[in-house]
């Protein structure tokens, strides 16, 4: 019987569905485990192979943990609200839901085909009103604490369309519109905020959860923590206005010699003088067309203009200028700066550029008095600071914070570079913000039993772009929950990160409808034991979700901090060119032609051996058939008999071998199971199929420990390719169904201890003999083996040994002339 991959992998997915396999009971004695990767997003009609690089390894991860003994849950569902759809609206006059979910239709099918241990009663679709209803539940619950809260924040504005862009729609170096390639500016609009900043000391605390070095840096450094002082400065021929600035080096106050306005700040139209309006106005117009980023950046020259007021140094009372600059933004800090050029490489070459003033408030050691050819950053002696000369400056900056909260003109304060998140999108598919505006009352929220507002079905999506939400009278118009009258409903929609922010909850129990989750089942599967995906998401999802658990927590619906115990990321499957696998770049793999030729098993295996699943790898279709070599080679030792019995009694050194192959291997591959190094367990394999290739036609082959032997490679493989395994197991083994429902074998370790090894011996790099040797012998014990070797010495014969090469207890090669 031949290996038909095809066959056996229906075969067993349809038994497996059929019987529920996969369905993890909220009830089961055995001790809990909850696996979750990251669910896919159905922005186009197909899963890649760089999407089989992520989940397939986390099915290995979570069948292992199963055969050890735990109840697993492996969920799965579809991250489904986002632009690419509504794009797919205007493009192809498809209306988003019946886009996103016919792509589900797709995906679903090809996660199926991978024979993955999904628990698929658990499925959530994000656009679901089921599913989104909780995610309005949740808004209206921030709200309430002070969590939820609309302000004026800057977006990318299209002018020509007349509509807000994401990030996504903003393309090119000159950052236009995707869609009618208008430049961009930036303005101001009234959006809605979640206060993550609220926990961003919380945040910073990763001693609950067992997550990588760079993930925790990542979000560290995002965070921004910095301990300062707040303090205010008062404009000249302005009574009684004045502005904040957060400033880490308090110690340089006195080095202040002109003032930084974002040119978004408030105070700039009032601020600003006649004679400077159309320079002011013109740079303002130029910094809304940048991105933050480049605003922001250290390689770039960075430039101002003046906008004819003065501010006054609040500590020695001398009159500095104001600018406006691009590299302050409004949306960090105060949204306006001190100049201190001494003491700050851009404001250094800020004051270079402009010709304003330097002087050295913080002396370096042995300074002389000169000016200085850059800024100095470090600690020193406070200089030309007033009464606070000649204090080494870690003492002036107490000093002076001091002083600043004396005299009420500042406090100290701790800032933190991330700022609030803004959930508001000016677009359809997405979940509606659950918030009336009357005339009368104001902001009002939807109550709770009028939970969900549901997105038209009969939505008219328009070429500009500009959400059919703003035009869709049924929807927009609505009465006021408190006064009956005439009001409008909000047309924007949340961020899609809102979605995926707290989607393991509702896995527990998507069909839940008196709270986002069953508390029940909540108390016994959470927190997530193992979560598994991209690096990419360190500081917007993964910080997210860790948010949202806190303010769940504070809601009382968990009693834990962090929602994942233990994070590991994959890394990244690159395309032929080198790049990553993206369907942007044209560079994707489909799997299911793969899926055809070889089967899921041989694809799942392909992917995993290709190297460390930490740290990614090159596709090459050719290296596909090294795996469909190693299961060509598994399939006849299980399924084709040994043989008769050769009569002779088993030699010690046979089953003592194959007893050592058994336990070594088990040992080995889990370790690496455990470590998720599942290149190396495949390898293992390998070794295992050989040395039993080996031990097939000896007398061993008739034994009880020849039947242990194969049994413990089929359950060994089990987790990495469970439809061979299953089918080995059952109908050549005479296994138990299902093999995925076995123990994980053990192993002894004095047998997993090598007494003899197989000792390879070569000549010019080709293997002439095995010969079986003590597993502790020295390498000059080798080499005379090996020498010593009749089979050698013929491939010797005439001629001159050049060089002896010896792998310890593993190798001998020799070189001849």
């Amino acid at each position: 019987m031949r290996y038909d991959p095809a066959g056996i992998e229906a075969k067993w997915q349809a038994r497996w569905e059929a019987d529920g396999l996969y369905h993890a009971t909220d009830d089961d004695p055995r001790p809990k485990f909850y696996f979750l990767t990251m669910y896919p997003y159905p922005s186009g009609d197909y899963l890649h192979v760089g999407h089989w690089y992520a989940m397939a390894p986390s099915d290995v991860a979570a069948r292992y943990k199963r055969m050890c003994g735990f109840n697993v849950t492996l969920p799965m569902g579809f991250d489904a609200f986002g632009l690419p759809a509504e794009n797919a609206a205007i493009e192809r006059g498809i209306h988003p839901f019946r886009w996103t979910m016919s792509n589900i239709e797709v995906i679903r099918s090809q996660l199926r085909s991978m024979g993955a241990m999904w628990d698929w009663p658990r499925e959530v679709v994000t656009c679901d009103p089921k599913y989104y209803k909780w995610n309005q539940w949740f808004f209206l619950k921030m709200l309430e604490r002070g969590l939820a809260y609309r302000a004026l924040s800057p977006v990318d504005w299209c002018p020509k369309d007349n509509t807000t862009l994401a990030r996504e729609q903003v393309v090119g170096e000159n950052r236009v519109c995707e869609r009618c390639g208008t430049p961009v500016v930036k303005k101001n609009l009234e959006q809605w905020f979640l206060k993550i900043t609220a926990y961003a000391e919380e945040l910073l605390d990763f001693s609950k959860i067992e997550w990588p070095e760079r993930v925790r840096t990542l979000q560290t450094n995002w965070i921004g923590r910095s301990e300062g002082v707040e303090f205010a400065i008062p404009l000249r021929d302005h009574p009684g206005l004045e502005f904040g600035v957060f400033t880490t080096r308090p110690d340089t106050v006195y080095g202040m010699t002109f003032c930084v306005l974002a040119p978004e700040h408030p105070f700039v139209d009032r601020l600003t003088t006649p004679d400077r309006r159309a320079a002011v106005e013109a740079y303002k117009f130029k910094a809304a067309r940048e991105s933050d980023i480049e605003r922001l950046s250290t390689e770039r020259e960075h430039d101002g203009v003046f906008i004819g007021a003065y501010a006054t140094n609040p500590m020695n009372g001398a009159d500095v200028p104001v600018f406006i600059a691009d590299y302050v933004l409004l949306t960090y800090g105060t949204g306006a700066i001190q100049g201190v050029p001494a003491h700050d490489t851009r404001d250094f070459e800020f004051a270079r550029k402009y010709g304003l003033p330097i002087p050295v408030v913080v002396a370096p050691p042995g300074w002389d008095g000169g000016p200085l050819s850059e800024a100095y950053l470090d600690e020193g002696t406070m200089v030309n600071s007033g009464p606070f000369d000649g204090l080494p400056s870690a003492e002036g900056w107490q000093r002076i914070a001091d002083a600043m909260i004396k005299r009420g003109v500042g406090d100290r304060k701790v800032h933190y570079r991330i700022h609030d998140w803004l959930v508001s999108r000016q677009r359809y598919w997405g979940t509606p913000i659950p918030i009336i505006y009357c005339d009368d009352c104001g902001v009002v929220p939807v109550p709770f039993e009028d939970l969900p507002v549901i997105l038209p079905e009969d939505a008219e999506f328009r070429p500009t772009g500009e959400s059919p939400l703003k035009h869709h009278d049924g929807f927009r118009n609505v009465a006021c929950p408190r006064c009956r009258r005439p009001a409008r409903r909000e047309t924007d929609t949340m961020d899609t990160f809102v979605d995926s922010s707290w989607y393991q909850y509702r896995y527990l129990s998507p069909g839940y409808d008196e709270a986002p989750f069953d508390p029940q089942k909540g108390a016994y599967w959470l927190p997530v034991d193992q979560y598994t995906g991209g690096i990419e998401h360190a500081v917007m999802h993964l910080l997210y979700t860790r948010f949202w658990t806190k303010v769940m927590r504070d809601l009382g619906l968990v009693s834990f901090d962090e929602p994942m115990k233990r994070l590991f990321n994959q890394g990244i499957i690159l395309g032929t060119d080198g790049n990553r696998m993206s369907k942007s770049r044209g560079n994707v793999v489909n799997p299911d032609e793969f899926v055809r030729r070889y089967g899921a098993d041989v694809l799942r295996a392909y992917l995993m051996f290709i190297g460390p699943w930490d740290e990614g790898g090159p596709w090459n279709s050719r290296g596909i058939e090294g795996i469909w070599r190693f299961l060509l080679r598994v399939w006849p030792l299980v399924t084709v008999p040994a043989g008769e019995a050769s009569g002779s009694p088993v030699q010690p050194i046979e089953a003592s071998e194959l007893e050592y192959w058994m336990h070594h291997t088990i040992r080995r591959v889990t370790e690496q199971m455990e470590g998720y190094r599942f290149n190396t367990a495949i390898a293992a394999l390998m070794e295992y199929t050989s040395a039993l290739q080996r031990a097939k036609g000896s007398s061993v082959s008739d034994t009880p420990l020849w039947s242990e032997a194969l049994r413990t490679l089929v359950l060994l493989l089990a987790p990495l390719c469970p439809h061979i395994s299953e089918e080995l197991w059952v109908e050549h083994l005479g296994g138990s169904y299902s093999v995925h429902t076995q123990p994980w074998p053990s192993f002894d370790p004095a047998k997993a201890t090598a007494k003899q090894v197989m000792l390879v011996l070569q000549v010019d790099g080709r293997v002439r003999d095995r010969v079986q040797v003590a597993a502790e012998i020295t390498d000059a014990e080798a080499r005379a083996v090996a020498l010593a070797s009749p089979r050698i010495r013929q491939f010797l014969a005439g001629k001159a040994v050049a060089d002896v090469v010896v792998v310890s207890g593993r190798l001998v090669n020799i070189v001849v002339r």
